[in-house]
C-alpha cells in the first residue's frame, strides 16, 4: 500500500475541500459556525463513557462553535440501523464502528473514503500504527480512520522464564522450549490452551495461532485451500500447548483462573486482564496469595502480542480495531474537523473511555512522536480500584502492549474477504478439526484435507 500522499497528491476533491476547511479555520476564533450541528453515532453507550464523549463534543464546540450530538447505538443494532439510515438518506455525520463494517460499508457507499483519507493525510499517516491503518486501506486511500483497538496477548510468568534463562515466548519454538522447562503438573501447567469447541474464545485463539504462521483459509478470490505443510506446523504446535494444559473443556474462564492461582506459565488472553492481574477488580481477583488486591502477580507477569511460526518469521498479532467513519451523508468538512479533533486534542479523552482495551493507534504528533502513548499509559484503569498501567507495569511491557498494533491482522482483511472469513470462523469447522487432531482421531494430512473440504462449502 502506497502512502496516501503519493496516490492522491492533488486530488480535485481535496483541493475543493481546502477552501471550505480554510473557512472553518477562520471561523474557529469567532465561532461563526455555532449554528452548525453534527450527529455522531457511538456504540460506547455506557453512561460514564457517554459522558466522556459528550465532554469531547463540548470541547470541540468550544473550539469551533460546531455542536455535536452524541447518539448511543447498541452495537448489535448498528449494521441494520446504518443500512436503514442510508436507504432513507439520513445517515449521521460520523460513526464509531468495528472493523467488520469497514469494507461492506465502503462498497455500499455508506462511508466517504476520501474524507477519511484527508484526515489521515492531515494528521500524518506515519503517526498511526501501520497494521491498524493497513486494515482500513482501499485502492485510493483509507475507508475509515482507525481510532483504538487491542491485540490478543500471550501472558506469561516472566519471573519463571528469567529463572530458567528462557527467551520471551514470541515464537512457536520458544513457547515449546518454555513448556519443556516449566510444565510440571499439577503444581505448574506449561500452558492453558482453548479447547472448548463451541466457545468463540477458541476461534479467536486459533486464528491468532494460524496468523502467526502465515496461514489463512481465504485469498483474493475467496476460499484458499490451507497449505498442508504450514498448517501441519500449526496443528503440531497447538497440540503441544493443549497437551501442556489441564484436562477438560477449557476456555477464557479456566485459563484466567489457573493463571491467577499461580499454576500456569502461559495463557492467551485479551488486555482486559491487565487490571485484574493487579487486583483492581473484585469480581476477578488474583488468588496467587491471600490478598485479592495484591499486585504480586502483575509484577511477575509480562506479555507478548506478536508471535511467529516457522513459516512466518515476522509473525502477527490478532487485533480488534475500532474506526471513525465519515458517512456519505455527512456535512463533510465539519465532520473531518471533528474526527481530527477526536484524534488530536481530544485523543487522550477518546482513549480514556477504557484504556485497558483502547490502545493508542495514533502514537503522537509532529511535536512528540510518543505523545499519546505516554498519555495513555498514565490513564487510570480498574473497576473497584484505579491505577495507571505505567504504575503497574514497567515501560518495556507497556511498549510491547502497544507494539502489537504494528502487525495487527485478521483473516480476510487484506484480501477483502473478511465476511467470508467470519463465516468460516463462526462455523467452528477449524475448532472441531483441531480438537479432533489433538485427540488423535486423524493425522495431520487428513485433518488439513477435512478442513479444506468443509471450508470450501462455506459461501
Amino acid at each position: 500500500m502506497k502512502d496516501v500522499k503519493s496516490i492522491r497528491p492533488l486530488a480535485l476533491k481535496k483541493s475543493a475541500r481546502l477552501i471550505a476547511t480554510a473557512a472553518i479555520a477562520l471561523s474557529i476564533g469567532s465561532h461563526s459556525l455555532a449554528a452548525d450541528s453534527l450527529r455522531f453515532w457511538t456504540t460506547e453507550e455506557q453512561p460514564e463513557r457517554l459522558a466522556l464523549q459528550e465532554q469531547i463534543a463540548a470541547d470541540f464546540k468550544t473550539k469551533t462553535g460546531i455542536e455535536v450530538q452524541v447518539i448511543p447505538v447498541t452495537e448489535k443494532d448498528l449494521g441494520t440501523r446504518a443500512t436503514a439510515a442510508f436507504a432513507a438518506g439520513d445517515l449521521p455525520d460520523v460513526i464509531y464502528h468495528t472493523l467488520q463494517y469497514v469494507l461492506p460499508w465502503t462498497e455500499a457507499g455508506i462511508l466517504d473514503g476520501d474524507a477519511a483519507s484527508d484526515v489521515v493525510e492531515d494528521l500524518g499517516a506515519d503517526s498511526f500504527a501501520p497494521g491498524a491503518l493497513q486494515m482500513a486501506a482501499v485502492d485510493d486511500g483509507y475507508a475509515a480512520v482507525p481510532v483504538d483497538g487491542w491485540t490478543q496477548m500471550i501472558v506469561y510468568r516472566k519471573d519463571l522464564f528469567d529463572a530458567k534463562g528462557l527467551a520471551a515466548p514470541d515464537s512457536f519454538a520458544d513457547i515449546t522450549k518454555a513448556i519443556e522447562a516449566l510444565h510440571n503438573p499439577p503444581e505448574m501447567f506449561g500452558f492453558v490452551a482453548a479447547t472448548k469447541v463451541d466457545e468463540n474464545f477458541m476461534s479467536q485463539v486459533l486464528e491468532h495461532v494460524f496468523l502467526a504462521n502465515g496461514v489463512s483459509p481465504v485469498g483474493e478470490k475467496g476460499f484458499a485451500p490451507l497449505d498442508e505443510a504450514a498448517t501441519t506446523e500449526v496443528l503440531d504446535f497447538y497440540k503441544t500447548i493443549a497437551k501442556a494444559s489441564p484436562p477438560g473443556e477449557l476456555y477464557w474462564k479456566q485459563s484466567r483462573e489457573i493463571y491467577f492461582a499461580g499454576k500456569a506459565a502461559m495463557i492467551i488472553w485479551s488486555p482486559f486482564i491487565l487490571d485484574e492481574l493487579a487486583g483492581l477488580r473484585d469480581s476477578a481477583p488474583p488468588t496467587i496469595n491471600d490478598d485479592p488486591t495484591s499486585r504480586e502477580l502483575a509484577s511477575k507477569t509480562a506479555v507478548v502480542t506478536t508471535f511467529a511460526g516457522p513459516s512466518n518469521p515476522e509473525g502477527a498479532a490478532w487485533a480488534d480495531i475500532r474506526y471513525l467513519g465519515i458517512t456519505a451523508d455527512a456535512d463533510t468538512d465539519p465532520a473531518i474537523e471533528f474526527v481530527k479533533f477526536s484524534m488530536d486534542e481530544g485523543y487522550t479523552g477518546t482513549l480514556s473511555l477504557a484504556p485497558e482495551g483502547k490502545f493508542p493507534i495514533r502514537r503522537g504528533d509532529a511535536s512528540d512522536e510518543k505523545k499519546f502513548v505516554e498519555a495513555w499509559s498514565k490513564l487510570p484503569v480498574g473497576v473497584d480500584r484505579k491505577a495507571p498501567l505505567s504504575e503497574i507495569y514497567p515501560a518495556e511491557v507497556i511498549q510491547t502492549i502497544v507494539a502489537g498494533l504494528e502487525t495487527a491482522n485478521r483473516w480476510g482483511v487484506a484480501d477483502k474477504q473478511l465476511s467470508l472469513a467470519s463465516k468460516m470462523i463462526n462455523s467452528q469447522v477449524i475448532n472441531r478439526a483441531v480438537r479432533e487432531y489433538i485427540e488423535g482421531e486423524r493425522d495431520a494430512a487428513a485433518t488439513v484435507a477435512k478442513m479444506n473440504e468443509e471450508l470450501a462449502r462455506i459461501e
